[in-house]
């Protein structure tokens, strides 16, 4: 099987497509393949202990996804990048199709799983085909939540971070400070946040901000107290002076430890987010889980659930390109 770094960039990618010879056959997608149809086959023909709409769609989309592999199978390296995407996640969407089919099986075909406590795939597609406008509005309404919470704790937890970490005075007052309130959970200031602050909208957006910024104070203040002294005294010799010092040697060094508080933050923001969005707000992930919960809509439930997690991996994902874009300089220097 073909084997390729995610990572790479996509010169990288393309290099390597144009380097090595097309395969004459790919045995892991052919098999994964074969795993697809014999789960739409399985999906399509076993009949189901309560009958369910969208089956048919979800045998049709595992018959697409066969598909898709028999042609870069077929195919070799001749698709490119995306050839050696699919190439590299092969053993994934031949464990993909077991995890489907038996999910299918313990839910759909024999209630091994009981109703309504645990749903099938067809009713996780129900979702999405049925009630596409309500979870797609609460998507959008979480995106800009965290987005508002995120950017403001982000832009808060740097410039924090480089004040303390150059400052030996800023050190002494905020250190005690950040040693005190920094460890308590963000969801342990919901009462007081929610007195201050006049909207819901507002108190939860302060709540995601206190998440985001802890993490990236204390990595920015790492990163710009281990920048090596050395670099401040040739810049010095040369003439620079504190603000040139700051911007053009301090934070451009530290910039991978700022990024690590990033993406730590990011995280802890979507622990706050459900929480806030479960309190006081009318639309949000948070609001369709306990609506979910309340009507004991268990596929809503974990329709939400699936979406939020896609929703967490795509803004990592946007955010490690934006960290490679940020560090294309100190490529080779830099391992992460």
């Amino acid at each position: 099987m073909a084997s390729v770094d995610p990572t790479l960039s996509d010169g990288a990618l393309g290099e390597s497509a144009s380097v090595r010879p097309a395969a004459s056959l790919w045995w892991t997608g052919l098999a994964a393949g074969l795993a697809w149809v014999a789960t739409a086959a399985l999906i399509e023909l076993w009949p189901e202990i309560i009958p369910q709409p969208y089956g048919r769609e979800l045998a049709v989309g595992a018959l697409v996804i066969a598909l898709l592999l028999f042609v870069v199978a077929a195919t070799g390296r001749l698709g490119g990048k995306f050839s050696l995407v699919v190439r590299y996640y092969g053993p994934w969407f031949l464990a993909a199709a077991a995890i489907v089919a038996g999910w299918e099986i313990v839910t759909a075909k024999t209630g091994l799983l009981p109703v309504p406590f645990f749903s099938s795939p067809q009713s996780i597609l129900e979702v999405f085909f049925d009630d596409w406008s309500r979870l797609g509005t609460s998507v959008f309404y979480s995106v800009l939540l965290l987005a508002k919470g995120y950017f403001f704790g982000a832009l808060a937890g740097f410039l924090t971070g480089v004040t303390i970490g150059w400052s030996r005075a800023a050190s002494y007052w905020v250190h005690p400070v950040l040693r005190l309130i920094g460890p308590l959970p963000a969801t342990a200031w919901l009462p007081l946040a929610f007195f201050i602050f006049p909207t819901s909208g507002s108190a939860s957006v302060f709540l995601i901000a206190l998440a985001t910024a802890f993490p990236v104070i204390i990595l920015t203040w790492s990163g710009i107290a281990s920048v090596n002294r050395d670099y401040y005294d040739i810049a010095r010799t040369l003439g620079a002076k504190p603000l040139f010092l700051i911007f053009k040697v301090a934070i451009p060094a530290a910039l991978p430890h700022v990024f690590v508080g990033l993406f730590m933050g990011l995280g802890t923001s979507f622990a706050v987010l459900v929480v806030a969005e479960m309190l006081g707000v009318k639309a949000g992930l948070g609001w369709y889980l306990q609506w979910a919960q309340g009507w004991a809509a268990y596929a809503n439930m974990y329709a939400a659930l699936l979406v939020m997690a896609l929703m967490c991996s795509t803004l990592i994902t946007i955010l490690f390109r934006v960290r490679d874009w940020s560090l294309s300089w100190q490529k080779g220097l830099v391992r992460w």
